[in-house]
């Protein structure tokens, strides 16, 4: 009867007729060994299909070359394409990628980091939005966060938030928008966003409006609730500031709804840049927060955050130009385009009113650059 549990070492010892201690001194290459005895091993292994136990590896001080990376959810753009370039760039350098989604739940965050603990990770990436979990000050493996600030000694990676927000806020601003909404999972000091698009509203005097649906709800149920939040102010606003791509997508279903033309009933501007709504067919503004090396953006820091290995990435303005069933691409001088409306099937950039008769829609990004 073939066997269904995975062959040990001393299966591989048993097939090759050698003893544990030489398996093992073949798998670690220590010790003089003849080649016959290292072909035996080999023939073996393969023959058994042996797959080195990684944890044990680890409980004798040796890597086991994998990190663990705890997200809220893949479902959501920018946490999947942060997944994507994070395994990406660990397989090409030789470690395997846990992906862990909390789904919002604390004691599911919990769970994972003893999971990872356990299987004896190299390090632990943390970029899930669970407030007050004091699990992490007890890890002691090499650990960084994502826009997230666990401790003031964990490194944190994230980008310019507040100007982000002020960037976002005066561009509705100076596209003609005279009161704009800020949507946003929580409201609050610790949100930055929220931060920038309060102060450039209380310079300009006018009177924040702050709609919240819940970082964690449920996707089945985000569209239902923003809409319902949108209803109860739409003859309040004339613009949001939406502080994650997907709300800004599903604001603009909701402004399609209602028979709002974008930009010129409606404005809306995103925030993270992911790829799916620079590329999705319809139009709003976005900030890409933290594009990939070969996006629109760097992934360097801004040299005033480079304490305690803190990276902070700098938002700035970046004007893009839309063609008409083509990607969107660098904006091209004064004079280089003929001036013509927005049409439906231009792709996604930002889209809040041209600046100028010739212009198309316009975005920001995040960079390095003085």
């Amino acid at each position: 009867m073939e066997s269904h549990r995975e062959p040990t070492l001393a299966d591989v010892a048993q097939a090759a007729g050698v003893s544990l201690t030489t398996v093992s001194r073949v798998l670690n290459n220590r010790g003089y060994l003849s080649q016959e005895t290292r072909e035996r091993v080999a023939e073996a292994i393969a023959q058994l299909n042996y797959r080195p136990n990684q944890i044990a590896r680890a409980l004798h001080g040796k890597s086991t070359h994998s990190i663990g990376l705890i997200v809220p959810t893949v479902a959501l753009p920018f946490f999947g394409e942060l997944t994507e370039h994070v395994e990406d760039f660990l397989a090409e350098r030789g470690y395997r990628t846990f992906v862990c989604n909390s789904m919002g739940k604390a004691d599911r965050e919990r769970e994972y980091l003893d999971l990872l603990v356990s299987h004896r990770v190299d390090g632990i990436i943390s970029s899930a939005h669970n407030d007050g979990l004091a699990d992490y000050s007890s890890i002691h493996l090499p650990l960084v966060s994502v826009d997230r600030d666990l401790s003031p000694i964990v490194p944190n990676v994230r980008c310019d938030n507040e100007a982000g927000g002020r960037l976002a806020a005066e561009h509705l601003l100076k596209r003609g928008a005279r009161r704009p909404a800020l949507l946003t999972s929580r409201t609050g000091i610790h949100n930055l966003r929220e931060k920038g698009y309060r102060q450039v509203l209380q310079q300009a005097g006018i009177e924040p409006v702050v709609l919240t649906v819940d970082f964690n709800t449920p996707n089945s149920e985000r569209p239902r609730l923003i809409r319902e939040r949108l209803d109860l102010v739409v003859d309040d606003i004339d613009a949001v500031f939406a502080t994650d791509d997907l709300a800004a997508a599903q604001v603009m279903e909701w402004a399609a709804e209602r028979d709002l033309r974008i930009p010129d009933d409606f404005k809306v501007i995103g925030f993270d840049g992911t790829v799916a709504m620079r590329h999705a067919p319809a139009g709003a503004d976005h900030d890409p927060a933290t594009h990939h090396q070969t996006g629109t953006g760097s992934s360097r820091p801004a040299p005033e955050a480079d304490r305690l290995g803190h990276r902070c990435l700098r938002a700035e303005h970046a004007v893009r130009w839309s063609r008409g069933g083509g990607p969107a691409g660098p904006l091209p001088h004064a004079g280089e385009a003929a001036a013509r409306p927005y049409r439906p099937s231009d792709p996604l950039t930002m889209l809040v009113g041209p600046d100028h008769p010739g212009r198309g829609p316009t975005s920001i990004r995040i960079t390095d650059d003085p």
